[in-house]
This record gives C-alpha cells, structure tokens and sequence, in this order.
C-alpha cells in the first residue's frame, strides 16, 4: 500500500494554515536551495497573509549559510533554540524525520504539521501530506500551494522558489525535468527575477578555498570498475580537516564534478561533518537506483541523487556502499 494519498490533501494543508496564527517552516539538515528557498519562499507568502512566521534547520546554532545567503527572506531564519512557540509546523523537502536534526521534537510536539516533499522515500511523518514524487522539486509543490491559497506571487517569492527549482533540476538537464517544470521556470522569470544572477550564485561562485578542496578532493577520487555491477564506481572522501574553515554545505558540489566520470555509473562522496560522523552523497546516470540503495542504509532520495548518514568509521562506510552496490 502506498505512503501518499490518491492526491496530495490540499484541501487540509489550505484549512489548517487558515487556523493558525503562527508558522513554523522547518528544511532538512544541511540544507539545500530547494529546502531552504521553498522553506523562505513559502515563509514570505504566509507572511504577507499576516501569519507570524519562523524559518530553521534542526542544527544548533544554524545560519543561513554563506552559499544560500542571497537567498530571499534569508531575515526569517531563526536558530533552533531561539524559537518562538507556534501552532503549525511545515517541514520542506524533508524525506524522513531523522532528516530534521533537533527539529524533529518540535515537529513531534505540534498538534499539526504538514510535510511538503518530493521524495519517494518519504517515510510518512507528520499529519498532513503535500507529497508527490513526479515533482522536480519541492520549489514545485510550495508553489502550486501559494496558488492554491490564491496569494501573489512577489518578485522575492519567485527568485526563492525559482532557486529550488533550478538548483533539483541541475539548471533543467536532470531527468525530473519536464515540460510543465519548463513552464514554471518561465512563469518565476516573468516576475522580474534575475535568473541569470541567481544561476551564477548558485552554481558558478566559489571562495578559492572551496575550489582548492574540490580540487584536492577530486584529485584523490578512486574508480572502482568492478563495483555497481560491472559498472563503476567512483568516489572521494573528504574529512573536517580537508576542508579548512568550509561548512558542510562547501562540500556539496564535489558530487556535481565526479558524476561526469565516463568510467562510472555510480558517483559517491564520503564528507565527514562537524559531528565527526560520515555523510554519504551518491548520484547515478541512467541504470542504477542510488535512492533505493541510500533507503537501504538509513536515507533516501530520489533515483538518479540520493544520501544517507554513517555512525561507522570511513573504511566501513566505504566497504558497505561497495557491497550494497554490488
């Protein structure tokens, strides 16, 4: 039997923000443009409706990172422990409620949350579910709800959402990309947005010393032919040492460097985080289902992008990809 309703439960998300008051929006950990901006781009709609609203990551302490700060609405981003009570939780893009760190309390406490997700590993958490994994992204489902509350869509709204979307989509070349994606692109563009700006951010500006860890990480990548049956795997590690005065999120489009390897249909990269623990990034090109393996080891994903966490040392995080693969 299926997680996900028929149809995404529209109607309820839509009565349950019209009850409340307040609105916590909450992105998974070490959050993405698509977490964060669907998060800011729904946090400034429920704003202008008159909601008071709080937006967070489940990590103490956490800031918008540098990499996201161009982001709009970036203003409603609150640490964990600086909250204010609300009475409605929206989680986005979140797969699995361990993806919500230290916020997974606070979404377990509130009488109604809804889950807005594209994930076909999403597990089912919360009360009510805006879920829908032929979504390209969830930027896509955030503002089909804004629609569907018939609020307008600002210039701000659009460059958060239209972020989301480009960044899930890998500038519209994944394979999630569609024509009705194309057409959602275009409807963001039409508000004034600076898409070229936006895309230059997201993927072409880098500090030297991001560029110096990719390169370093890159350069260190071992290509396993025999692993992912028969073919190929290649990967990289990257500890907290190797990368000096980076968060986690500068070691993100390392992965975006090794899928591009002829050699190998499966791309994973090994990033130790500021717990000591090993984060696992793995992306795949047209045959093998990375989601369904990420599902296997305690995280999830879509078919060809997906990650899990380790609690093991990095030889044995290593090892169990290798032999999940197969």
């Amino acid at each position: 039997m299926s997680l996900f309703a028929a149809t995404p439960e529209w109607d309820k998300a839509i009565s349950a923000i019209a009850d409340s008051s307040s609105v916590l929006l909450l992105a998974h950990v070490t959050p993405d443009a698509d977490a964060l901006g669907s998060a800011l781009g729904l946090g400034l709609a429920l704003q202008g409706m008159g909601k008071k609203v709080q937006v967070t990551v489940g990590e103490t302490g956490f800031r918008t990172p540098s990499s996201l700060s161009f982001l709009p609405g970036s203003e409603l981003v609150c640490a964990p422990e600086d909250l204010d009570p609300v009475d409605l939780v929206i989680s986005c893009d979140v797969s699995s409620a361990a993806r919500l760190g230290s916020a997974k309390v606070i979404l377990e406490a509130t009488a109604v949350s809804i889950a807005i997700d594209h994930h076909a590993s999403f597990t089912g958490f919360g009360t009510i579910h805006l879920v829908d994994p032929s979504a390209a992204a969830t930027a896509e489902i955030v503002l089909e709800l804004i629609d569907r509350l018939e609020l307008p869509i600002t210039k701000e709204i659009a460059g958060a959402i239209y972020s989301g979307l480009t960044t899930d989509t890998g500038s519209f070349k994944y394979p999630s990309t569609t024509s009705h994606t194309l057409r959602t692109a275009a409807r963001l563009v039409d508000t004034g947005i600076d898409s070229a700006n936006l895309s230059r951010l997201l993927f072409d500006d880098e500090p030297l010393a991001a560029l110096v860890m990719m390169g370093d990480a890159v350069s260190r990548a071992t290509l396993i032919p025999e692993a992912a049956i028969g073919q190929g795997l290649v990967y990289t590690c990257i500890s907290i040492v190797q990368r000096p005065g980076l968060d986690e999120l500068a070691v993100e489009r390392v992965i975006e460097a090794l899928r591009k390897t002829s050699e190998a249909e499966v791309a994973a990269v090994f990033k130790q985080a500021d717990d000591g623990h090993w984060k696992v990034s793995l992306r795949s090109k047209t045959t093998i289902d990375v989601g369904a393996i990420a599902n296997k080891l305690g995280g999830g994903g879509h078919k060809y992008a997906s990650g899990y966490s380790s609690t093991g040392d990095l030889d044995e995080t290593v090892a169990r990809l290798i032999e999940s693969l197969g």
